[in-house]
């Protein structure tokens, strides 16, 4: 009857850690506020203007051991619970390597999640116990919050941009998943699930759950292009990718080695340092590819001219996924496959 818990449980290794900076905080607030409203009693009862046994003669008006007491050592505990929180903040939104990436997009009044393999999810996030992931995230439509309590992390999904966090879940269980940010007359309705499995059984999950080529295919024709034929089998998100890029005719120019026209190379794009031809550097992100698929224009490479037509409206955010799956793969053949 008066099962009501106070906190969501904690699962994850940076939830642990978030939890024991909150009930620090909690404890050091419950002792210096004890400590004031006693001390305020106290002294409202023993000085209070009916009391003559008080010899109020000589009475100090300030004292500055007592004033540089209760400044420094509140300071001292502040900046502590800053830094404290500050190394929190950025273990869980600071890069990292060594994890497991799944994409998930926010769109009214859903979460759509896809796994490196191909498997996707709607309002439903399967992941492994014991390993750092990172979840990036992006909206197709107004900003939305992507909320894990029970992991306690919690990261805006806002349109036209990637954002990232990471944590690593601790305990198999089902939690819950919340959007956090006021999206529209449905926000209520758009919750879900995490399901954190072993890694065993999370191994055996993505197996079953990966795509057949037919539904990969499918997919590259949400938006009406041309899909490119079935092969059976299985398809990576990268696979997924390379699907759409040839459906959009982008290997007619891209990895052909005769093609009239001079375009950059893919294989040198994703995580390279890429300098434009008004002199500004940027990194070869996730962001960057996006916005050279959808406006080619804005950041055109040195040594190149702006041929590309844009592919705005032309592509859905799932397939831009896929693309920057595919891309990022290219790198890593490049490089031997690490």
């Amino acid at each position: 009857m008066w099962n009501f818990p106070l906190v969501p449980p904690t699962a994850s290794k940076e939830g642990e850690a978030i939890s024991l900076l909150y009930w620090t905080i909690t404890t050091i607030a419950i002792v210096f506020g004890t400590i004031v409203l006693l001390g305020a009693i106290y002294l409202a009862v023993r000085y209070r203007a009916s009391n003559n046994a008080v010899d109020r003669s000589n009475a100090t008006d300030s004292d500055l051991r007592i004033e540089l007491a209760w400044t420094l050592i509140p300071l001292v505990i502040a900046m502590v619970m800053f830094g404290w929180a500050a190394k929190l903040y950025a273990d869980i939104y600071a890069p990292r390597e060594g994890y497991y990436e799944v994409f998930v997009i926010g769109k009214q009044w859903m979460w759509h999640c896809q796994h490196p393999n191909g498997a996707r999810e709607n309002n439903m996030l399967t992941l492994p116990a014991g390993r750092l992931v990172k979840v990036s995230l992006i909206s197709q439509d107004v900003i939305h919050a992507f909320s894990i309590p029970a992991f306690r992390v919690k990261r805006d999904a806002v349109p036209g941009r990637y954002n990232a966090m990471y944590f690593t879940p601790t305990k198999p269980g089902v939690y819950h998943l919340f959007c956090t940010e006021y999206c529209g007359t449905k926000h209520a309705e758009m919750i879900g699930k995490v399901v954190v499995l072993p890694e065993n059984e999370f191994q055996k999950w993505l197996e079953k759950n990966a795509p057949g080529a037919t539904a990969a295919a499918a997919t590259a024709a949400t938006t009406g292009s041309a899909a490119a034929p079935a092969t059976g089998g299985t398809l990576t998100l990268a696979q997924q990718g390379e699907q759409v890029f040839k459906a959009l005719g982008c290997n007619a120019c891209h990895l052909n080695p005769n093609s009239p026209v001079k375009v950059p190379d893919l294989t040198k794009t994703w995580g390279d340092t890429i300098k434009l031809t008004d002199g500004r550097v940027v990194k070869g992100d996730e962001a960057y590819i996006r916005e050279s698929i959808l406006n080619p224009a804005a950041k055109i490479r040195e040594g190149y001219q702006n041929l590309m037509p844009p592919y705005q409206g032309q592509v859905s955010e799932e397939q831009l996924v896929q693309l920057i799956a595919y891309i990022k793969s290219l790198a890593g053949a490049s490089n031997g496959g690490k």
